[in-house]
């Protein structure tokens, strides 16, 4: 919106926040810490962070365990999001297959799924198996939960003038209903991407026995103390996560510009 003094200044000032609160808000760390003395140890100052940030990347030990741990979130998205959209979808299509699963959906989303590490542990070790499994599971109701919500809030009246028209029970759901519903489905994936974000990372601290991956990295570095390279690993943790978000974002508005709001 305009402020009637023309022009694009408020616009610029507003994309200009973001990045002023956060170079304002690292200026008064690092002169909070240079000032009161405080130990590295306690908090680092953000220059220091910086440095072993740059150290990180070039030995390659930061890339190494960033795609690891991205290598991990993915398999078991694309899992919890094919099965969760593909469920989502014969929930909304079919009552029996409905009632079926929606006692399931209902006692096992309110699980707290880190609760099912120990347990998954167990079953199927550290290994690469219990993190695809918890990072699957992680995602999965979002997306089924969302996708079920968005096919069954589908316009009553476009279907109702699809059917008028003489289209198919199945043209119907694949041309009307299903496309009405993608909103639903990219809101329930995004939430579950950032979701299996947190449990992969968390799998990963708990299942250290793997020596990969930034959960395992966070761990090791905070264990004998060096706090620089902890926060180093959270900011790269945080900034990798944004990047995660907002590709997820901009594929959402390439594979269907209709179904994301514009803002």
């Amino acid at each position: 919106m305009s402020n009637g003094r023309g022009g694009r200044r408020p616009s610029m000032w507003l994309r200009l926040l973001p990045a002023l609160s956060i170079i304002l808000f690292l200026l008064l760390w690092e002169m909070v810490v240079r000032l009161r003395g405080i130990l590295p140890i306690v908090l680092p100052a953000p220059s220091s962070i910086f440095n072993y940030l740059v150290a990180m990347v070039a030995d390659g030990s930061l890339p190494y365990h960033l795609a690891v741990t991205f290598a991990r979130i993915i398999a078991g998205f694309l899992v919890a999001g094919f099965l969760g959209v593909l469920i989502g979808v014969l929930m909304g299509m079919s009552s029996i297959f409905s009632r079926i699963i929606d006692p399931w959906i209902a006692a096992l989303y309110p699980l707290p799924k880190i609760s099912l590490i120990p347990l998954l542990i167990i079953w199927l070790g550290t290994g690469e198996a219990y993190i695809l499994t918890i990072s699957a599971v992680t995602a999965f109701f979002p997306v089924v939960i969302s996708t079920y919500a968005g096919i069954r809030q589908t316009d009553s009246g476009l279907v109702n003038t699809a059917r008028d028209l003489g289209a198919s029970e199945w043209q119907v759901q694949t041309k009307v209903v299903v496309p009405a519903a993608v909103p639903s489905i990219f809101a329930g994936l995004q939430l579950g991407m950032g979701v299996t974000i947190i449990l992969v990372v968390a799998a990963e601290m708990i299942g250290g026995s793997n020596q990969s991956g930034m959960g395992y990295l966070l761990i090791r570095f905070g264990q004998v103390m060096e706090t620089e390279k902890v926060f180093a690993s959270l900011i790269a943790l945080a900034v990798f996560g944004g990047v995660i978000i907002k590709l997820q974002s901009a594929m959402d508005r390439w594979i269907a510009p209709w179904a994301v709001k514009k803002s």
